[in-house]
């Protein structure tokens, strides 16, 4: 299910687990912002980012849970905070608490388990991800096995340059990481997916059941915003929810 500014992950997830990601389009804010920013922190008309935020909360049964994200490791219960908190992730056992992260090529991953009792949004930049900012998240469900994951708009495998120090990092950790870096024709610099990368690191605690990462936010430039692509731009929502 979609519209131009909003649509839902293809996962098989439990009946009563909602959730959206908006696009960039059919919003009211201008260039280089335009349209659909959400982000109120990049320079936008905050009467332009209201509006968007409106026009999201309609399809929502409450108010989302913005997150301050920082490219860290912490992740908060959506029952606890109202208004802005600093955190990367956030999840929810109560119906109707919306758990949201913004990006703009940085990775996002819903979660849910397969009694849909709880779900969880986690926002993986490289540093969240090779931090372990989805190992955190996973951590907060009773059962790794039960766990579902789907993988939003990010920065696709041919898009995202980066350095020796980052392939490094991540293959510091894990040696078997080395397969999603590519060379490419630049001294230290490598092709990092992303997708690969969550998808290996979700494995390693567990989660088998892993949906999405078919998006390349660089590449789209009439859907997606993008950080990379554009620098100064806006920013899209991924948000998960349990209906009544």
């Amino acid at each position: 299910m979609s519209n131009q500014s909003w649509f839902t992950p293809d996962w098989p997830a439990p009946r009563n687990v909602k959730a959206l990601s908006t696009t960039r389009m059919q919003g009211v804010s201008v260039a280089p912002y335009d349209s659909n920013n959400l982000g109120a922190h990049v320079g936008d008309d905050e009467h332009s980012v209201k509006q968007n935020r409106l026009n999201l909360r309609s399809k929502l049964p409450s108010e989302p849970l913005w997150l301050n994200q920082v490219h860290g490791v912490d992740l908060v219960d959506a029952s606890e905070y109202q208004g802005v908190c600093d955190a990367d992730g956030a999840f929810a056992h109560n119906p109707n608490q919306v758990c949201t992260v913004m990006t703009a090529d940085c990775l996002p991953v819903l979660f849910c388990n397969a009694q849909g009792t709880q779900v969880a949004a986690a926002h993986a930049g490289w540093r969240g991800l090779l931090d372990g900012i989805l190992e955190q998240t996973v951590a907060r469900f009773e059962q790794a096995s039960s766990v579902m994951a789907w993988l939003g708009p990010a920065i696709g495998p041919t898009a995202f340059e980066v350095g020796e120090e980052v392939k490094q990092g991540f293959c510091d950790k894990q040696p078997e990481a080395q397969v999603y870096f590519k060379p490419t024709h630049r001294d230290g610099k490598w092709l990092a997916d992303l997708y690969g990368l969550a998808r290996f690191r979700l494995s390693l605690v567990g989660v088998t059941q892993i949906y999405g990462g078919e998006f390349c936010t660089f590449t789209e430039p009439q859907r997606f915003f993008s950080y990379r692509r554009d620098g100064v731009t806006g920013r899209m929502a991924s948000c998960i929810w349990l209906a009544d």
